[in-house]
């Protein structure tokens, strides 16, 4: 699907064509997003928001435009809401800092689940040491779902915050976060929900899910890196401290004092990222043109026939085998390291990622120090899947 347009995939790797399976790592990136960026760099270099003259005015209109095409993405209520960030680890980081850090004490608990990402732990066990807070944790199965029988008694009177992934990285669990946002809205906890693998897959609708906040990561949606919006609700992000001071994200500057700009301006200081930003809005702009319902479709078609083809190779073994999932396998093959695995097949021109994915505790949880991970994006095809299965019969028969 549309896979010509993506001229990262027209290489070859040792000699072989690329099968580039590393797509929750990081995904490669459309013609429109690099030639957005390139007009930019070409046609409107200048800063933004700040000049009268045509380029800064060109540029700005770009930037801005940009903001518009992810908040339909999202379906956010305004392009207001969002706040261009490096990614959703600063998104994750600001709401910590901004929003839930001054709402907490020692005692408070803030909620997460067993599948998340670092990025969505370790600010919270910074925030927990700072405030004398307690970190909680919903636990997951064998399958790689979350356990939600006690979910009641995890969201207490002393719960003040909960922030759970919406895709797992590294099994590729889709959580039901809808569930999960109206448990907690029930008893008036704000929620924030870490979009980075489900940008990529599934139709985002914030309205819809009615969650505080949400984070995406430009570069797995086929963006730049080092770009990516967090969505919150107006009313929050009004209420929130600036979380960085400088340049443009002010109004006035006394020696005295300072007043802020208004939102997403006062959450964003300095020059930011532009040609990142404006090549996310592309990237936004790309798969909204592609569907994200045909994206979805042709994802669990992937995922179907990959489930089915890594099911005859001798010896391996799924890691996380959840119901609704997105096209992302963890998977381990007797007597083989995985990191031998994965430097065997890319001589056969196949990436996948090896280690513990950013996921340690999940590892833990099933008695391993990691995995290897195949992670498919539409663009991939069932061929390719099958070049994944052959690479891997070779790695098993070079060990026997």
């Amino acid at each position: 699907m549309m896979r010509h347009e993506f001229p990262g995939l027209q290489q070859q790797v040792h000699g072989k064509p690329l099968v580039y399976l590393d797509n929750a790592a990081t995904a490669q990136r459309p013609q429109a997003v690099l030639d957005a960026i390139n007009n930019y760099y070409l046609k409107h270099n200048a800063n933004i928001h700040r000049g009268v003259h045509s380029l800064s005015e060109s540029a700005t209109e770009l930037y801005e435009q940009a903001r518009n095409s992810l908040a339909r993405l999202i379906n956010a209520p305004s392009e207001k809401d969002l706040i261009f960030v490096r990614g959703c680890t600063e998104g994750v980081n600001l709401v910590a800092q901004t929003f839930v850090r001054s709402r907490v004490k020692a005692g408070d608990e803030i909620l997460i689940s067993h599948l998340e990402h670092h990025s969505n732990i370790v600010p919270w066990q910074i925030l927990c040491e700072q405030t004398g807070a307690k970190l909680k944790v919903i636990p997951m199965n064998q399958q790689g779902e979350l356990v939600l029988d006690d979910l009641d008694q995890l969201l207490n009177e002393r719960t003040k915050f909960m922030s759970v992934v919406h895709v797992s990285n590294a099994l590729g669990t889709i959580n039901p976060v809808k569930k999960l946002i109206a448990a907690a809205h029930a008893k008036d906890i704000p929620v924030l929900i870490d979009g980075a693998q489900a940008t990529p897959h599934i139709k985002v609708d914030v309205q819809d899910l009615d969650c505080d906040f949400y984070t995406v990561s430009g570069h797995k949606m086929y963006g730049p890196t080092g770009s990516g919006i967090l969505y919150g609700k107006s009313e929050h992000l009004s209420a929130m401290p600036p979380y960085h001071g400088g340049g443009e994200m002010i109004s006035k500057v006394t020696f005295e004092s300072t007043v802020y700009n208004a939102v997403p301006a006062k959450f964003e200081a300095g020059t930011p990222n532009i040609a990142g930003g404006i090549g996310l809005g592309a990237a936004a702009e790309f798969m909204m043109t592609v569907g994200m319902d045909k994206i979805a479709e042709r994802d669990q078609v992937l995922k179907v026939y990959a489930e089915q083809a890594l099911s005859e190779v001798p010896g391996l073994r799924l890691v996380g085998t959840a119901t609704n999932k997105s096209p992302v396998f963890s998977f381990v093959i007797d007597g083989i390291h995985a990191h031998d695995i994965g430097t065997i097949i890319d001589h056969h021109g196949v990436a996948i990622r090896t280690g513990h994915h950013c996921t340690m505790p999940i590892f833990q949880f099933y008695g391993l120090a990691g995995s290897c991970r195949a992670s498919l994006a539409f663009y991939n095809t069932e061929q390719e899947v099958d070049v994944l299965v052959e690479s891997l019969l070779k790695a098993k028969a070079m060990f026997q």
